[in-house]
């Protein structure tokens, strides 16, 4: 049975133990529920973009989020026509594959790992994400012939998976365990790891490997209770140098004993900087939870309550006319029920009166 090689280094401790910490206050910040939606797309744009991105994809970040947020559109055509992008048919099409693969992801209801991560999962996954893009023959289905993995950055070969026989065994073998006991005494983080580049290593489709490689690890991590309730994307960590992300994958390769160490401190240290990125963003609107100890509760805010809270973690105070500025398209009236509303919900205070009121969070 397959068995990944691995140690635990002082530098996959502390990588857990910082994402443990990260989680635990992501969990249990106030306030946030009422952000999640703000949260989660912001989230799932980047995974998206920089997902298909780090495959070759040439739409900017502008043009995919666009795409991404025509949620009920499935044809080109329609994205062109809707939106007036100029950019190849493909690389729409891939954008619109990607999100309906992590809103797949995303509607799986409290999943299970046992029962979500099967064989059909995999298939399901793969025919998401290269729908429209390769024969209908080769969706969904092992590859019958062998491939190459070239990189978007320089063309170059830079793998050559196992030949197309040996693709059902290694995925079976590899389910096998995953399910094992073994795999079940695995942190969550270090089993999407596995997943992560076992997947890639067998590369089991003749293209769309990567794509279902992270989106299979993402599904690992969210049905062991590792969602970090999706406020979070690790492809901008792989994007942002595509070549130490091969180089990372490729270090398993290359080990005599195929020890992938270095792979999982490479993949722990990244969801570690971003999960902190995230904290910090929660702790700043969370007021380091002073506000749960003083309301007792989590409160709702609205989208444009949001940005007026982001506001004040600019400046110390604020006027009316601080919040027109980041609020141009919205009437004097809307914004100052808004702020009332803050006050009533004891988020923040008033000081002064008439033209020189100002205001500030309640500390």
């Amino acid at each position: 049975m397959y068995q990944p090689k691995f140690r635990i280094t002082n530098n996959l401790l502390t990588y857990i133990t910082r994402i443990e910490s990260a989680k635990a206050l992501i969990d249990n910040a106030p306030l946030v529920p009422a952000w999640e939606a703000k949260f989660r797309q912001d989230a799932m744009s980047k995974t998206i973009h920089y997902g298909t991105k780090i495959e070759g994809n040439d739409l900017t970040e502008e043009q995919s989020n666009r795409v991404v947020q025509l949620e009920d559109v499935r044809d080109t055509g329609e994205v062109f026509h809707r939106t007036g992008i100029m950019a190849r048919e493909r690389d729409v099409q891939e954008v619109i594959n990607y999100r309906n693969v992590i809103k797949w992801i995303d509607d799986q209801v409290k999943p299970h790992f046992q029962s979500v991560f099967t064989l059909e999962t995999l298939s399901i996954v793969h025919r998401f994400t290269m729908e429209r893009l390769i024969e209908e023959q080769y969706s969904g289905t092992f590859r019958d012939k062998q491939v190459i993995v070239k990189s978007a950055a320089h063309g170059g070969v830079v793998f050559r998976p196992p030949v197309s026989v040996e693709v059902p065994f290694l995925v079976d073998d590899f389910f096998t365990w995953i399910h094992s006991p073994a795999a079940a005494q695995i942190h969550p983080i270090l089993l999407a790891a596995i997943v992560h580049y076992q997947l890639v290593y067998i590369h089991p489709f003749i293209e769309g490997n990567g794509r279902t490689a992270r989106a299979m690890a993402m599904l690992a991590l969210h049905s062991l209770g590792y969602d970090f309730k999706r406020f979070f994307s690790i492809e901008p960590y792989f994007d942002a140098d595509v070549e130490a992300y091969y180089q990372a994958l490729l270090s398993v390769q290359q080990d005599p004993l195929h020890d992938m160490t270095y792979w999982l401190e490479y993949f722990c240290y990244g969801i570690a900087i971003g999960i902190d990125k995230v904290r910090e963003q929660v702790t700043k609107l969370s007021k380091d939870l002073k506000l749960k100890k003083q309301l007792g509760k989590q409160v709702a805010l609205s989208e444009r309550q949001i940005i007026l809270l982001e506001l004040f973690q600019q400046q110390e105070h604020i006027t009316s006319d601080d919040a027109q500025k980041v609020l141009p398209n919205v009437s004097v009236d809307t914004i100052l029920r808004d702020v009332k509303d803050l006050i009533a919900k004891g988020v923040i205070k008033k000081r002064g009166v008439t033209k020189g009121v100002t205001y500030q969070l309640v500390e």
